[in-house]
């Protein structure tokens, strides 16, 4: 019990004289998740309004692949990114595994299904509403696109925050194709892990409990976005 109560003062202690390497592995980790997500926005945001907005053979097969992939299983990206960027792969020679770009990557094919669900959902469901306002007006297709996309940037954001929460609190991928590799590609989830398994419980709980902070916060975003878009179109 004793030393329970010392790792969790020492891990206050980190938190609260702002510990360079607590400071350095929370920095890794926001660069990464949100560079994932940026990418994932880019391809998952026109890709879900696209599909929304298409009618096409095998749509439904489309949804329905992009519903599935949102529960990807992360160790088994990981896996795959490794066979594509480890030497005997197809991209060895870019050197990238076992870099924060690796990292990067993997959470980005873990986030864009996720994002472009969400988006094919909102951008279907303003559609519906606003389809005969859009004939009228004799909108074209890229410009009902855009204008639905602009129309959902609440609830959008809200997916936008869902995507960085699954990349945030990833471990398996990252592990793999990140080694985990001290000062290098070491993330909080994958030092959580490492330093629970060494016993150096004071920094896994710091980094546990900045994690926790981290998803509350963005839920609480969540959640307060979506009650402002109810607002702005209630």
């Amino acid at each position: 019990m004793n030393d329970l109560s010392a790792a969790f003062t020492s891990a206050v202690a980190l938190i609260t004289n702002l510990d360079a390497e607590l400071l350095a592995i929370i920095g890794l980790s926001l660069r990464v998740s949100l560079s994932a997500v940026a990418l994932a926005a880019l391809i998952g945001l026109p890709l879900g309004a696209a599909v929304a907005l298409s009618s096409f053979p095998g749509r439904g097969v489309v949804v329905a692949l992009l519903n599935a992939l949102m529960g990807l299983p992360p160790v088994v990206v990981g896996l795959l990114i490794y066979l594509l960027l480890s030497r005997a792969g197809p991209l060895g020679e870019f050197g990238i595994l076992f870099t924060p770009a690796a990292m990067v990557i993997a959470q980005t094919i873990l986030v864009a299904p996720i994002i472009a669900a969400l988006t094919r959902q909102v951008v279907f469901d303003l559609h519906a509403e606003y389809d005969e306002q859009l004939r009228s007006l004799q909108i074209g297709w890229w410009h009902a696109l855009a204008t639905l996309l602009w129309e959902g940037r609440y609830s959008l954001l809200t997916a936008l925050l869902a995507g960085f929460g699954r990349a945030s609190a990833e471990v398996g991928a990252v592990m793999i194709v990140g080694g985990n590799i001290n000062h290098v590609t070491r993330v909080m989830t994958t030092t959580i892990a490492l330093e629970t398994s060494k016993g150096n419980l004071s920094l896994a709980l710091g980094l546990g409990f900045v994690l926790i902070a981290l998803i509350v916060a963005v839920n609480a975003a969540a959640l307060a976005l979506q009650k402002f878009a109810q607002r702005a179109h209630g």
